[in-house]
């Protein structure tokens, strides 16, 4: 089965190095310099990974991955020449998986596409080992589907905030440091902004389960330490 991967930049001698590289690897790449041909494409093809430039003219790449995210789960890199953390922040927030700064290399973009492809498949995959379903205070997930309830709702999550819930379910009761959740869920070296990084993604998990950001029930932050979750 083809891979499928959507390429937005404005910027075309990067788009076009994107899909050079991308097509190298045998994956199928559907590129558009503007954010409206790639909206529509997203909802005629079936995608696996989105890279999308934050600076587009009109409609930008944060609000096309805020679009995305109302309906689909597949993994989303953005691509962004801005240093400043917050443009991070907020990329993550709205539901990216990652970020890759501009200039980049491109091995290392590949690199970033293939960790991220391996967890979505994962996650994905009919073949699962073990007990599918973890089932306790209200919070259901399911290894096999990837579906996610709390309190008898859905949950929908990206693949990288399921991954770092089940982590934090399958040691449930134990602290799991930031380094180690880092570790596991991008399958990279832990560097400086890797906190900033997993911080992000654990409040955007709270909000999604309605958690007090003050006093959240189930995630709970131990300080210098990571995090854990219990009833």
């Amino acid at each position: 089965m083809d891979v499928n991967i959507l390429v937005v930049d404005d910027e075309r001698e990067i788009a076009d190095l994107v899909e050079l590289y991308l097509k190298n690897e045998n994956y199928k790449v559907y590129k558009f310099y503007r954010a409206e041909e790639a909206l529509d494409c997203i909802e005629k093809v079936r995608l696996d990974l989105a890279i999308l430039d934050i600076m587009l003219p009109e409609i930008n790449g944060l609000a096309v991955c805020q679009k995305i995210r109302e309906k689909y789960n597949f993994p989303v890199i953005m691509l962004t020449a801005k240093v400043e953390e917050m443009d991070k922040i907020t990329g993550l927030t709205l539901g990216a998986d990652d970020y890759i700064t501009k200039p980049f290399s491109p091995l290392e973009m590949l690199a970033r596409v293939k960790a991220q492809l391996r967890r979505f498949i994962k996650y994905n995959d009919n073949v699962q080992l073990g007990q599918d379903v973890i089932d306790f205070s209200g919070l259901v997930l399911n290894r096999r589907t990837h579906e996610c309830l709390f309190n008898e709702k859905p949950l929908h999550l990206t693949p990288t905030e399921f991954s770092i819930l089940l982590i934090l379910c399958e040691n449930k009761g134990q602290v799991i440091s930031s380094e180690r959740i880092f570790h596991e869920v991008w399958g990279e070296k832990y560097f400086g902004n890797g906190n900033n990084t997993v911080m992000v993604h654990i409040r955007h998990l709270r909000e999604k389960m309605n958690e007090p950001a003050g006093n959240p029930r189930l995630i709970q932050t131990v300080w210098g330490v990571g995090y854990k979750i219990e009833k």
